[in-house]
């Protein structure tokens, strides 16, 4: 039985392909939550996947000479979300450096989420799932809430002409057009920086 759970939990971890972030109940279709938990801890201790925090693990990407990568961000945000259904939303300082507008990637990476507050610690980095209101989620998923939660953490008195241009440079004229559908659920000044950024 042991065997089987964990050649079970091998074959969909294969499946997903490396950069893959789970914890134990992305394998409740295949047993109950201590047998999976308990061949997720065999399958960390022998090497084929990789313990991030307790209960948090991912099928690493490696790099031929730097050997594994560190765990996506976003993969590791969506894992903590929970089920697929939950909205995650870049936010805060990590938010403006998606979007080159500062260079330094900050030690609380934050998502904004309609799940339950969540915090976890990997080596110096803290991600963190924040609950929030519909209208923060409402853009969730698209480069207008990205914008959204980037100027918001700049705030109104720093955003400035270079911010602007590095917007225009890193933008396409796609995701320019999209800002305009998130337009509603903008304060009225980052509004107008979406205006700006049509000119």
């Amino acid at each position: 039985m042991t065997q089987s759970i964990d050649n079970r939990v091998v074959s969909k971890i294969y499946g997903r392909r490396r950069g893959w972030v789970f914890t134990s109940t992305h394998f409740l279709d295949l047993g109950n939550r201590s047998a999976v938990a308990k061949a997720l801890e065999r399958l960390a201790d022998v090497g084929t996947i990789r313990r991030l925090a307790r209960g948090l693990y991912d099928y690493p990407q490696q790099h031929p000479a730097l050997g594994d990568l560190p765990a996506n961000y976003d993969r590791l945000a969506q894992a903590l979300a929970g089920r697929d259904n939950l909205k995650i939303q870049p936010s805060g300082a990590y938010a403006a450096n998606l979007l080159g507008l500062t260079e330094q990637v900050p030690a609380r990476i934050i998502f904004l989420t309609d799940g339950a507050n969540r915090k976890v610690q990997i080596k110096n980095q803290q991600i963190i799932l924040k609950r929030t209101t519909p209208k923060n989620m409402a853009t969730a998923g698209h480069v207008s809430g990205l914008v959204i939660q980037a100027l918001r953490h700049l705030g109104k008195d720093h955003v400035t002409d270079k911010t602007i241009g590095i917007l225009k440079k890193r933008l396409t004229k796609d995701d320019k057009r999209q800002l305009m559908s998130g337009l509603r659920y903008a304060p009225a000044w980052i509004g107008t920086i979406f205006r700006q950024l049509q000119e």
